[in-house]
């Protein structure tokens, strides 16, 4: 802005840029199925106003705020292009564009999105069943929603539950479309009572009513090798899991929360190439899934000798609401009065994903009274002496240039509280204004939203399994290879 500019003039300029944008990201979309971004910002479904948020957002990774003027030219050309599916970056773009030398702009994004260019952009959608609908089954059919009318590669068929009342479905529609923690379900929702189904957004979710998977045949519901993601937490090993795949109508199996015995546990970002053609699979802890992409980045530029991990973590539907009898240790203590000391898995579990941390870390949880949005505190001893600037600057560098960049956030601000990363989509956000560094010694404060973060995260390694994961352009770099 210049000094001659009045604050007021430099909105309206950018307030008529965002406008001229949003039928050229709605075009985008709905001719080649390709959707924008600005640095990890989604555009599709925005508003002009949050369009100019996201171009804000811009300045924690390029310290400056990024010109409409200059992504609004990039969107102009990207809707002249023969496209393919694919999550475009414009941020990024302007980046890389700002660094050639008086290139044409046509040019520098046939090259930098070639392998997008005359690819098809029709994806075959893959049958997804919920088995069970409590906190984490809700807001993944939330998010399956939105994928689907985003990229229409994973398709929301049914959730299984077991019936508790007439009025069922009236109520599981109810808790679908309020949440007191996330809020509204964004759009509208509509009952058909007489079929036991629930429509939302146009999407007919089929209500299953069954007491074991033995029970149901999807096939008769026209769904056809679905993939079963179970949220109950009823069976964690292969034996019990196994019983989803006797039901006609299903291929595979996921589970959402830490599988035992010889199931693969995914941490998406990280070991997704495990998925192969196992049909049980885990998708890990929220905790898991918070920490193990950042252990990951330090251990392979840091070395790990041995940690331990100490998660600050939102009370759970486990607990008791009011003291009252629990076959837990001190979870029987009521969740909203009291801190709780109890034990986690988490720690060991980052082994299975990460074979390499094998026997290096301990780990203890503490259930505190807030209901989302937990804290694992990283207590490592490094092979390297570190400085906490420099590892700062590497977590900032991996959350915004490398290809964990939606696993991993990073924040650094003084007035930051849980409430601030309530429905962050990434799996883990680096606090690094709380960084400790001495010596070889360091402390990371790692926020993680442990519901709808996770469930990106196992949305992520649905769309994995179904082969219909959108790759992001311009691709990132590894973060071994950022200096």
């Amino acid at each position: 802005m210049t000094q001659s500019t009045t604050p007021a003039a430099d909105w309206n300029h950018k307030l008529t840029l965002a406008q001229e944008m949003l039928p050229l990201i709605s075009q985008l979309h709905r001719e080649h199925n390709a959707v924008t971004s600005i640095y990890g910002r989604l555009l599709l479904g925005a508003t002009d106003i949050d369009i100019i948020k996201a171009h804000r957002y811009a300045r924690r990774i390029v310290e400056r705020e990024l010109p409409l003027d200059d992504t609004l030219p990039i969107l102009q050309e990207l809707v002249k292009m023969d496209l393919g599916t694919a999550s475009i970056d414009l941020g990024r773009l302007a980046k890389n564009y700002s660094r050639t030398e008086g290139k044409d702009l046509r040019e520098f994004l046939e090259e930098e999105l070639s392998e997008v260019v005359g690819t098809s952009s029709e994806l075959q959608a893959r049958d997804v069943v919920l088995y069970g609908f409590g906190r984490i089954g809700r807001l993944l059919a939330r998010i399956l929603i939105a994928r689907e009318a985003a990229y229409g590669g994973v398709r929301l068929r049914a959730v299984v539950v077991r019936k508790k009342g007439e009025d069922d479905i009236i109520k599981r529609a109810s808790l679908l479309r309020r949440d007191s923690v996330h809020g509204p379900f964004d759009g509208t929702i509509t009952v058909d009572k007489e079929n036991e189904i629930i429509w939302a957004n146009g999407t007919p979710i089929q209500m299953i009513y069954a007491n074991s998977p033995a029970e149901v045949d999807y096939t008769s519901y026209g769904i056809n090798d679905a993939i079963v993601v179970d949220n109950t937490g009823a069976w964690r090993d292969r034996e019990g899991l196994s019983q989803h795949l006797e039901s006609k109508g299903v291929d595979r199996v996921l589970l959402t929360a830490p599988g035992k015995g010889d199931i693969p546990n995914i941490v998406y970002g990280i070991n997704e190439d495990m998925i192969g053609d196992d049909k049980v699979l885990s998708a890990a802890s929220c905790t898991t899934n918070g920490i193990t992409p950042v252990l990951k980045v330090i251990n392979d530029r840091y070395g790990v000798k041995h940690g331990h991990v100490e998660t600050v973590h939102a009370y759970t539907n486990d607990q008791n609401l009011a003291d009252n009898f629990h076959k837990g240790d001190r979870r029987g203590r009521a969740a909203g009065l009291n801190m709780v000391l109890t034990e986690t898995g988490a720690a060991k579990a980052v082994s299975k994903a990460l074979p390499e941390f094998e026997g290096k870390l301990t780990g203890n949880a503490i259930r505190v009274p807030t209901p989302d949005v937990s804290m694992a505190v990283l207590n490592l001893d490094l092979e390297k002496d570190v400085e906490k600037e420099e590892v700062n600057n590497f977590l900032r560098r991996v959350s915004t240039d490398s290809n964990l960049r939606q696993q991993i956030d990073y924040i650094q601000s003084p007035e930051v509280v849980s409430t601030d990363l309530l429905g962050t989509t990434h799996a883990s956000v680096v606090d690094g204004l709380a960084t400790i560094a001495s010596g070889n010694h360091l402390v990371l404060y790692v926020w993680y939203d442990n519901e709808y973060g996770y469930s990106h995260q196992v949305v992520r390694v649905v769309e994995e399994i179904a082969g219909v994961r959108p790759t992001i352009y311009p691709e990132r770099k590894a973060p071994e290879s950022i200096k």
